[in-house]
């Protein structure tokens, strides 16, 4: 069966069997549009096939017949909009920046001096642990008391070195 669409005139092909006589509710995959389709009667069909194809006597057949062509509607409501969803769909849509959402686009204000001066901090304290330990450390595994020494050197080296820098 050949439906058109009530809103924008689209056609589409819908299997008999799907419309049954007490109608059956359709939508236009275009425009959204939806309606009640009943079942068309064969005769009616047949009736009008037969007056398309039957020229009428009185009129000329037209041999340079130019087809028209159909402009398609531009659609007026935003299939996105916050009123088409909560109209059709029944879907609400929360504004997050407002009632103490996480808004995404906030920047984050930490710069790289900030991450520095943590990382830095950080590995003070790691190495003012390490130093406070180290006797323990060295008691339980006694081969990482090499370890331990040669980066105490390594890090007064770096020590004296940028103090000769700065002076």
């Amino acid at each position: 069966m050949l439906v058109n669409c009530n809103s924008c005139e689209k056609k589409f092909n819908v299997p008999d069997t799907a419309v049954t006589e007490n109608g059956r509710l359709l939508q236009c995959g275009s425009c959204g549009n939806k309606w009640t389709q009943y079942p068309i009667k064969q005769e009616t069909v047949k009736k009008e096939k037969l007056k398309k194809n039957i020229p009428n006597v009185n009129q000329k057949p037209n041999v340079n017949k130019v087809k028209k062509s159909v402009k398609k509607k531009k659609r007026e409501i935003n299939l996105y909009s916050e009123e088409y969803l909560k109209k059709k769909h029944g879907i609400l849509i929360k504004d997050t920046s407002k009632n103490g959402g996480i808004n995404k686009n906030k920047k984050n204000n930490y710069s790289f001096f900030s991450y520095l001066f943590i990382t830095t901090i950080f590995i003070i304290a790691f190495f003012g642990v390490l130093n406070l330990t180290k006797e323990i450390i060295i008691s339980t595994y006694p081969l990482t008391e090499t370890y331990i020494n040669s980066l105490y050197e390594v890090l007064e080296i770096l020590r004296s070195t940028i103090s000769s820098l700065a002076n």
